[in-house]
């Protein structure tokens, strides 16, 4: 629900402490957009401190969530490595600390690093099984299971998530996610 990665993290803070000038670290402010869906990307980020949300933009005009991310998460390594645009648009949930390496960077990196590229498999293979898992997850269990979590999610990083935040990421209207936090608050 709120996926972290401390081998990235440790990676890429290590890379930074060793005076890389072309790696940056940059603050960005809640509802900050990282990344834009259909946009060009020249740069990998990879999360310090804060919480970001990776969500599709649908055609029908609702957002869909994919993952809250936080701590050690690469964000815009799939659009480098494949010189495409954004998959998705990536957005600030709270004031974000992030690592910013070109593209250029990345890709030497890759090309140099077995270190980098070990990480980097593990956190694609996590995101490939974290998918599956969901999709089975929302299947299989109630909304009211979904939203059970997302409040204790919201509980434990003392955060606030949107009602809009609540059933993009549930994939529900608003109105069915008012009417399980008014079961929820019964129960």
């Amino acid at each position: 629900m709120l996926r972290t990665n401390t081998e990235f993290l440790s990676y890429v803070d290590t890379l930074y402490q060793s005076h890389r000038p072309e790696i940056s670290l940059q603050s960005f402010e809640k509802d900050s957009l990282l990344l834009r869906q259909g946009e060009k990307n020249h740069r990998v980020f990879v999360i310090k401190e804060g919480i970001a949300k990776c969500f599709f933009l649908e055609e029908n005009g609702k957002d869909y969530i994919l993952e809250f991310m936080s701590k050690g998460q690469v964000l815009g390594e799939i659009e480098v490595i494949r010189q495409i645009d954004c998959l998705c648009n990536v957005a600030a949930l709270t004031v974000l600390q992030v690592y910013v390496i070109p593209a250029s960077t990345f890709k030497e990196l890759l090309a140099k690093d077995l270190v980098l590229n070990k990480i980097l498999l593990a956190e694609l293979a996590e995101r490939i099984i974290n998918t599956s898992s969901r999709a089975s997850f929302q299947q299989l269990y109630t909304v009211e299971h979904g939203l059970a979590k997302l409040l204790e999610l919201q509980d434990k990083q003392g955060m606030k998530i949107s009602k809009e935040d609540m059933a993009a990421y549930l994939g529900i209207t608003l109105r069915s996610l008012n009417r399980a936090l008014k079961e929820h608050d019964l129960k």
